[in-house]
């Protein structure tokens, strides 16, 4: 009697799970390389995937005139997202305004004009893809593992250190879009984290 041959888990050997969060240390560090190397493009991309919290479909489809206004990029902006068609608003920090208007100058970039054209195809933007792409390459930069770090690490990012300073669970659902508390909890992991950060109080 023959047996059919069991094929391996499709995840074996692979790393599952959540995408870590980039810790603030990171962020900088990612920050200031772009910096020194002049990257405009793609340090204006990098502070608004920390800024704007957007999955990577709604990032890579922003349009100029979704955050700027008369030539100049708003401290709030609102997108519906691809996934709910709910709304979703965020705010853009200064730093951000500053490097997505230099970006915008330079490229001479309109209103209708995607924030993230593609280099490949005319009046078109950059895929999900490229965009995992260049996250790579910025995890790679600083020795990051890029198994463990991906696009919804920058979507994460800022959430995380919102709610680990405030633990304002309802703010970080608004930030993200959440249409219910208990994504933002899963989302997060704030549960076991907190239940952590308690055991490591207590020493007996």
């Amino acid at each position: 009697m023959t047996f059919p041959i069991s094929k391996a888990p499709w995840n074996k050997g692979k790393l599952v799970g959540q995408k870590l969060p980039l810790k603030l240390e990171q962020i900088w560090a990612i920050r200031i390389r772009l910096e020194i190397a002049k990257n405009i493009r793609e340090l204006a991309m990098f502070n608004m995937a920390i800024d704007c919290k957007l999955r990577s479909c709604d990032m890579v489809k922003l349009l100029v005139r979704d955050i700027s206004r008369n030539g100049e990029v708003m401290d709030r902006a609102q997108v519906i997202q691809q996934k709910t068609s709910q709304p979703v608003q965020f705010e853009i920090t200064k730093k951000t305004r500053e490097s997505v208007e230099a970006w915008i100058k330079f490229r001479g970039l309109s209103g209708m004009d995607y924030l993230w054209p593609s280099r490949m195809r005319n009046f078109d933007h950059i895929t999900t893809h490229q965009y995992a792409r260049i996250v790579k390459k910025w995890i790679t930069s600083i020795g990051l593992d890029p198994s463990v770090y991906a696009t919804h690490s920058m979507r994460r990012s800022k959430a995380t250190l919102i709610y680990k300073k405030t633990k304002n669970l309802r703010a970080v659902q608004l930030l993200l879009g959440h249409t219910n508390m208990s994504s933002t909890v899963r989302y997060l992991g704030v549960e076991v984290e907190d239940a952590l950060e308690i055991a490591e109080s207590i020493e007996i």
